[in-house]
C-alpha cells in the first residue's frame, strides 16, 4: 500500500498540471485571429466565384442581346443577299452596320456567328436563326493553368442563339 502522504503529493502535483493546461483555457486572446484565419479563404472564394459568375451572365447576355438585333434585322431582309448578312454580323459584333470600333465582347468576331434559315419553302424560309459559336468566356483565374490540368478550365463556351420569324412571305427579286 501507498502511504497517504504520497498519494497526496502525486494528486497535488497531477491538479498542478490540469490547472497549468487550464490557464489555455482561460486564455481568449488570438481567438479573433483563429477564427478570421478560418474565415476569410471560405469568404474570398465565395466572393470570387460570384464576380466569375456575373462576368460570365454580362458576356451570356451581351451576346444574346447582339444575337437578338441581328436576327431582327435579318428577318426582314432577302436571304440571298449577301450583303444583308455582313451587315448582320457587323450589327452583332461591332454594334454598328459599318464594323467599326471595338467588339461587343472581347475576342468576338464575324466568324463567331452563324446565320442559318429554316422552314425553307420555295425560295422563303420560314426562320432565321443567329448562333455565335466558338466564343469562350476567359475567367480571371484559371483554376486549369494553375493546376495545369487543363481538365479543370473554367473557360467556358458562350453559345446563345436567337431564333425570330421571318417577316417576308414573297420571294426576292
Amino acid at each position: 500500500m501507498m502511504h497517504h502522504r504520497i498519494r497526496k503529493i502525486r494528486s497535488i502535483r497531477r491538479l498542478r498540471r490540469l490547472n497549468w493546461l487550464n490557464r489555455f483555457r482561460r486564455d481568449e486572446g488570438g481567438v479573433q485571429l483563429v477564427e478570421v484565419a478560418l474565415v476569410v479563404p471560405i469568404m474570398l472564394l465565395l466572393f470570387g466565384s460570384v464576380a466569375e459568375f456575373g462576368r460570365y451572365f454580362y458576356e451570356y447576355s451581351s451576346a444574346a442581346k447582339a444575337s437578338r438585333v441581328g436576327a431582327r434585322y435579318l428577318a426582314s431582309k432577302c436571304v440571298n443577299n449577301a450583303s444583308y448578312q455582313t451587315t448582320a454580323k457587323n450589327l452583332i459584333v461591332y454594334g454598328n452596320a459599318a464594323g467599326t470600333g471595338s467588339p461587343v465582347l472581347p475576342g468576338l468576331s464575324t466568324a463567331n456567328v452563324q446565320i442559318e434559315y429554316s422552314g425553307q419553302t420555295t425560295s422563303v424560309p420560314e426562320f432565321v436563326k443567329i448562333s455565335i459559336i466558338d466564343y469562350k468566356h476567359v475567367s480571371v483565374v484559371d483554376l486549369g493553368k494553375l493546376l495545369k490540368k487543363p481538365s479543370l478550365s473554367l473557360n467556358i463556351d458562350v453559345k446563345p442563339s436567337v431564333k425570330m420569324r421571318y417577316l417576308i412571305t414573297q420571294p426576292c427579286v
